[in-house]
């Protein structure tokens, strides 16, 4: 029979490993050797400190050797003083000597103690702090995007993410390498260290709370396991996916994929399109760059364009999405726009615009 507390102690122990598994990115911090220092010298400049204390009131001092004392029997009492060692062989004996002691030379000796040991209690309360910052992470985090890998489909995903005004604060990088989820935290970004296939790892990034996931693995079979755990985890997220062989696409909409990116033929067909006309490939390959020259967006509908020719926009629209159905610029039901639709258009990068593939506010 299972002892009472024994289900929360497991749960703690869970969570306690979970933790050791989300780095997220580090404040700005001095290297340990610069820390190293910069304690030393506040030791010395405390020590400083009391040896010109005690120096000035010399006279309010008895050296039970000969009776005077000089500059270095000052810094030999400011120094087995300040370490507690204190062999009372030099004593203050004067109201005044006395008096230094306990106001100021203690205090002293305190603060002195608390620079030698800060390392260590800088250690001790580490893991501590981290903690605390994982929970009021999780607790925080909501509506956001989770990357899945970080190579090169990942990082250009996330650089066109960035470029519509997404923060980093609401971006989660899921990748097995170690080292690319320091990459990630150097970035500012949060990072998830595991095998995304696996529920517990998916769990971790929150993505049950994400908004859209965005999928950019190396194969295309962890790319449809992946899509198919992060679709029983969030039924109302919108996943892109990229896949590498076009066959694999289907495959990877029944698994749950809003949106499949098939980043093999894309690049092909960029290519042709090049050789036939290399300046209508400068124009495609600007519209996929976000935030430059010309940009690709998908905004609502507004009030004045409501009832109107889908020509008589103010901006480019080349489709307009009613329901689930995607209607071309041409197509006679398109016109006239109505209030439910969002357009899919082309602007200038400077003009303000609205994050592409956002849902209705």
């Amino acid at each position: 029979m299972k002892q009472p507390g024994h289900d929360a102690m497991a749960r703690q122990a869970d969570e306690s490993l979970v933790t050791r598994r989300v780095k997220l990115p580090n404040p700005i911090v001095q290297r340990p050797l610069q820390q190293v220092g910069k304690r030393l010298l506040m030791a010395l400049a405390v020590l400083v400190l009391t040896v010109c204390l005690v120096y000035f009131d010399r006279a309010g001092y008895h050296d039970n050797a000969n009776g005077t004392v000089d500059l270095l029997d000052c810094v030999y009492y400011a120094t087995v003083t300040l370490s507690t060692t204190g062999y009372g062989d030099i004593v203050p004996y004067s109201d005044g000597a006395r008096l230094i002691n306990v106001l100021l030379i203690t205090p002293l000796r305190v603060l002195f103690l608390i620079i030698l040991v800060g390392t260590t209690l800088e250690v001790l309360t580490q893991r501590t702090r981290e903690e605390w910052r994982l929970k009021r992470w999780r607790a925080q985090l909501r509506e956001h995007t989770v990357v899945v890998g970080f190579g090169t489909k990942g990082r250009s995903a996330l650089q066109t993410l960035l470029a519509t005004g997404l923060p980093k604060e609401r971006i989660v990088i899921v990748d097995p390498s170690s080292k690319v989820i320091d990459m990630a935290n150097a970035e500012g970004l949060t990072g998830v260290i595991g095998d995304a296939t696996r529920s517990e790892v998916l769990i971790r990034a929150e993505v049950q709370k994400a908004r859209q996931i965005v999928i950019a693995t190396q194969r295309d079979d962890t790319a449809v396991l992946v899509t198919l755990t992060a679709r029983q985890l969030n039924r109302g997220a919108k996943i892109v996916t990229a896949v590498r062989e076009e066959e694999n696409a289907p495959l990877l909409r029944q698994s749950g994929a809003d949106a499949v990116i098939t980043s093999a033929s894309a690049a092909g067909r960029l290519l042709g399109l090049s050789v036939l006309s290399p300046s209508a490939g400068t124009v495609m390959e600007d519209l996929i760059q976000q935030g430059s020259g010309l940009d690709l967006i998908e905004r609502p509908v507004n009030k004045s364009e409501a009832g109107k020719s889908v020509r008589d926009t103010e901006d480019l629209v080349v489709s307009v999405l009613r329901g689930h159905r995607l209607l071309a610029y041409d197509d006679p039901s398109a016109s006239p726009l109505q209030l439910t639709d969002r357009v899919i258009s082309i602007v200038r990068a400077d003009a303000p615009q609205t994050t592409l593939g956002s849902g209705p506010e």
